[in-house]
């Protein structure tokens, strides 16, 4: 959110959820979310969304305060290929239903089995959340776990590291293992 000149990244209060569903729609410049060393952020982030309290009554005392946030995201990333180690942009968008429980909750309960709904709970400290650590998460869950600039990406030479995409290298044929050659001298024997 901006207010001036400043930006100051929405914080979900409980007390405001408490009186009201609270609607948002919120855009995040290019870099303005940190997603680690490996992924950046290079396009503007579009969210919007709600977020409602969820009552959850254990017992006549005993009231959970959950935190429903419901909305979806677009933007792009940029990681690296896991072939050639080149930077390569990656269009993210994804919905999200989430459930967020205060911190310490289920601390104490005895081991048991959890169910698949449980296991999409996540948890928020003190009074509220902050969206930018909702978007985080949902972007890093988003981005697939390896990514490659092309198809045909040949990668980097395993001896001298050079990118075989760019330029051809001059290393020998690498040697090959041992440990396959009754399968080399197999196929060897099929083929004649």
């Amino acid at each position: 959110m901006w207010v001036g000149a400043r930006w100051f990244p929405m914080f979900i209060e409980l007390h405001e959820l408490e009186l009201h569903p609270v609607d948002f729609t919120e855009d995040f410049a290019p870099d303005a979310i940190d997603l680690g060393p490996d992924l950046r952020q290079v396009k503007s982030l579009h969210t919007q969304g709600q977020a409602q309290l969820v009552e959850e009554h254990h017992s006549k005392r005993h009231i959970i305060k959950d935190i429903r946030v419901k909305g979806d995201f677009d933007t792009a990333v940029q990681l690296f290929c896991a072939r050639c180690l080149e930077p390569v942009v990656q269009t993210v968008a994804r919905e999200f239903d989430l459930l967020y429980r205060p911190q310490g909750t289920d601390a104490g309960e005895e081991e048991r089995t959890v169910t698949a709904t449980e296991a999409e709970i996540s948890y928020y400290q003190g009074k509220g959340l902050l969206l930018e650590d909702v978007l985080r998460e949902q972007i890093l869950l988003a981005v697939p776990l390896k990514a490659i600039c092309r198809e045909d990406c040949k990668g980097l030479c395993p001896h001298c590291g050079k990118n075989l995409n760019v330029e051809q290298c001059s290393c020998a044929e690498p040697v090959e293992d041992p440990r396959w050659s009754a399968l080399k001298e197999l196929r060897d024997k099929m083929d004649h």
